[in-house]
């Protein structure tokens, strides 16, 4: 018979428990205790549900209060030595200050999870690391859960991909050679896991999808050779994801592991080279329900390729599930009562996810005929879906059909453009500024909540935003900033706030997904053609340019990144929606410039995230990457600048793309990385202006100005004076104001201190 499978689940709940739990705990409002209780209740309910909906196979270790690559870090015990960690297991104090840093050390680095929006925590490693058993956590879940009454199948981080996805600044330091002594932990635990009375246990290798060379596949085969050897009784399911194994295909499968999970929405066409191959004793995992997305599955259509592996091996070695962990949907499409019905009844979320899942898997082992209704009604969906009127828009397809090579330029190279701003906005040497928003405070929350429920009136809100906006500017005007931003008090997110504005795209409740820690975002459905009826920001922008003489930036999220970080329809390729959005912000960027507006910044920080997982692939996405981004920025006159921001991103993967971008100045994150990610830049020597992030926004930890002055010292090192701006790693949002007063203060005072060492 076929298996029901998942292989993990939202953490967060469906009123984001966790991290109101979390950020009250981390606030010294709730206890360990307390925080253990609320973690404990969703991990319990989420194992419930799955029970109930008909899955077999049910992961435990898949929460996490943070992430789940530092609670594999905080397993193996890799702390880095700063944290002064001396502990025989990893303390909550600890496993937070690794994420967020604390008064006296900073945080780890973070990254994006592959290509998704999700963000993970970059493990460290140093010559000489030693690993040990730090922490019990996949043990101790897998018996809550077992104390249920419910076997769940522990998910692990792999080896191989917990060592290629860390780093050293140990340049001389392989990643891999360190395997040998990791692998003892692992070993550990899948002993206890064992002992504990646990049949499965689910490895995820998602490495496999990437471009491997040849030692990091042998890698693999010593490090479950050995896993194998350990585990006796105990099946290992190795979980690929977020792309088309290729090459790796058949090393994956000759690994000496029960299952193979494969994805098939990102890679369909790898089915078939995988049921030619797979040995005999072997089991194949089939990711057919999209662990990414919030469309409806087709069940007819997903059911003619789980047949085609049927017909080849057999349903008893078949497991059916998502293509990835749901973590990265929302949990229940059921709590959504503003979406109209007819959208509605082309989504699913996590929960409706798992009831699909089930659904499939009752067919193979009864017959199509055991769920005859429930494809009936699925193909109906699709057929409303791909006929609705509400999809096209020929105006918008005919604009885009338009778009020529003159649209995709500015009017003068950088090199002529930067004189001419330079006289127009009279800025000093090391400029300082900010990349966008300043703290969302409760007040300013409860504010918007209540303009959306009715409950204020439109005046009320406006004159709200606009005392908000005058503070942030007599604010920035006090300490010295050199060019402002408006705070975006208006703004929800970054994404969010622009979706909301631009037809063709929907918004839920309660879609909440996790994209770091206890960030959660509610990504926009684009559903149809995207096209901009009116001005989006031109409003709170002049305004806030009215309060002051310095330049005020004008403040758009880029095209790419409202991609990225949207559900995207599926119906047709992604570059005709990014082209759609591009046109937009064209308009939007044009109507900003008519009102007065020297500065306009285009973040992208998802232009890296977008990129393929196969290298092949890579110059496809860039080039149109590219051009939406000059679609949507090229149409100013000179003397108006064109900032971008970009964070957390390896930028030697694209830093030729980036200079592409021909943005006037670009604002990266670098605090973490000690400055390490300008080395890119030196060595392309990047010819536009730059502003290195010199302090970490993620962390409550404010820098001192001998700190700040020291990265500034660093990135000195590296661009002349003339080409260097100032500012912080990302926007302010999520952090209070006594420590962004702090913080900025100190940046300030530390430019304007090596300022004078430069005239």
């Amino acid at each position: 018979m076929a298996i029901a499978t998942n292989l993990g689940f939202p953490r967060i709940g469906t009123k984001r428990e966790l991290k109101r739990a979390v950020e009250s705990f981390w606030a010294d409002k709730i206890g360990p205790e307390e925080l253990e209780s609320t973690a404990r209740a969703l991990r319990q309910q989420h194992w419930k549900l799955q029970q109930d909906l008909g899955i077999e196979h049910i992961p435990s270790n898949d929460f996490s209060l943070y992430d789940q690559v530092l609670d594999t870090a905080a397993m193996v015990g890799a702390v880095p030595a700063r944290f002064g960690w001396r502990a025989e297991s990893v303390d909550l104090a600890t496993y937070f200050a690794m994420a967020r840093g604390s008064d006296e050390v900073p945080a780890m680095e973070m990254t994006k999870w592959f290509d998704s929006n999700y963000h993970f925590i970059v493990p460290e490693f140093e010559i000489g690391q030693k690993f040990r058993l730090a922490s019990t956590k996949p043990m101790d879940e897998f018996k809550e859960a077992w104390a249920l009454g419910i076997r769940t199948r522990p998910v692990l981080l792999g080896p191989v991909s917990f060592l290629l996805l860390g780093k050293s600044r140990e340049e001389e330091l392989d990643p891999l050679t360190l395997l040998d002594g990791l692998l003892p932990v692992y070993e550990d635990v899948l002993y206890r896991l064992m002992d504990s009375g646990a049949e499965w246990v689910q490895i995820d290798e998602p490495v496999l999808a990437l471009d491997l060379h040849q030692n990091a596949l042998a890698a693999f085969d010593m490090a479950y050779g050995r896993l194998n050897g350990a585990t006796n009784k105990l099946k290992i399911c190795l979980a690929t994801y977020f792309g088309d194994l290729r090459e790796n295909l058949v090393p994956a499968l000759r690994m000496p592991v029960a299952v193979l999970h494969l994805d098939l929405i990102r890679a369909p066409h790898q089915l078939d080279r995988a049921v030619r191959q797979v040995s005999e004793n072997s089991i194949l995992s089939l990711g057919v329900i999209d662990g990414r997305n919030v469309w409806r599955t087709n069940l007819d259509s997903t059911l003619e390729l789980i047949e085609k592996a049927v017909a080849r091996v057999g349903p008893d070695r078949i497991l059916i599930g998502p293509s990835c962990s749901l973590l990265h949907c929302p949990i229940d499409l059921e709590l959504e009562d503003t979406l109209d019905e007819e959208l509605k009844g082309w989504m699913a979320f996590a929960r409706q996810k798992l009831g699909e899942i089930v659904m499939l898997t009752r067919a193979v082992n009864d017959g199509r005929g055991a769920i005859a209704e429930a494809i009936a009604e699925s193909s109906a969906w699709a057929e409303r879906r791909r006929r609705s009127s509400r999809i096209h828009n020929s105006q918008v397809k005919d604009r885009v059909a338009n778009v020529d090579e003159k649209m995709l330029k500015r009017k003068s190279p950088f090199r002529v453009r930067r004189e001419i701003q330079r006289a127009r906005l009279n800025l000093p040497l090391l400029p300082t500024t900010t990349i966008g928003s300043f703290p969302q405070t409760a007040e300013v929350r409860k504010a918007r909540a209540a303009f959306r429920k009715g409950e204020w009136p439109a005046g009320r809100y406006e004159a709200f935003v606009k005392e908000e906006i005058e503070k942030a500017v007599r604010f920035q005007e006090e300490i010295g900033l050199d060019v402002l931003v408006h705070g975006e008090f208006e703004r929800n997110d970054m994404v969010e706030y622009f979706g909301e504005q631009l037809e063709g795209i929907a918004f839920t409740q309660n879609g909440w997904v996790q994209s770091y820690g206890t960030r959660c975002i509610k990504p926009p459905v684009i559903y149809g053609d995207v096209r901009r009826g009116e001005p989006m920001t031109v409003h709170w922008i002049k305004y806030a340019q009215s309060l002051t003489t310095r330049p005020l930036k004008g403040m758009l999220t880029g095209p790419i990144t409202i991609l990225q970080w949207s559900f995207v329809r599926d119906d047709q390729p992604r570059r005709e929606t990014a082209y759609q959005i591009a046109l937009a912000l064209r308009d939007e960027a044009a109507d900003l410039e008519a009102a007065g507006i020297r500065i306009i910044q285009i973040d992208e920080p998802a232009l890296r995230e977008g990129l393929p997982l196969c290298r092949h692939e890579w110059p496809e996405y860039l080039k149109w990457a590219i051009d939406v981004f000059l679609l949507a920025s090229s149409g100013v006159r000179d003397d108006t600048q064109i900032h971008t921001h970009m964070c957390y991103s390896e930028f030697n993967d694209i830093i030729e793309a980036i200079a592409a971008l021909d943005a006037d100045v670009i604002s990266i994150e670098a605090s973490r990385s000690d400055m390490e990610l300008l080395n890119a830049f030196v060595r392309f020597q990047y010819p536009n202006e730059i502003g290195p992030g010199i302090y970490d926004i993620h962390s409550p930890r404010v820098p001192s100005v001998d700190e700040i002055k020291a990265l500034l010292r660093k990135a000195l090192n590296v661009f002349r004076p003339e080409r260097l701006w100032v500012n912080p790693d990302c926007g302010l949002k999520t952090r209070g104001w006594p420590e962004v007063r702090a913080a900025l203060h100190n940046m300030v005072v530390a430019a304007n201190a090596l300022r004078e060492t430069l005239i």
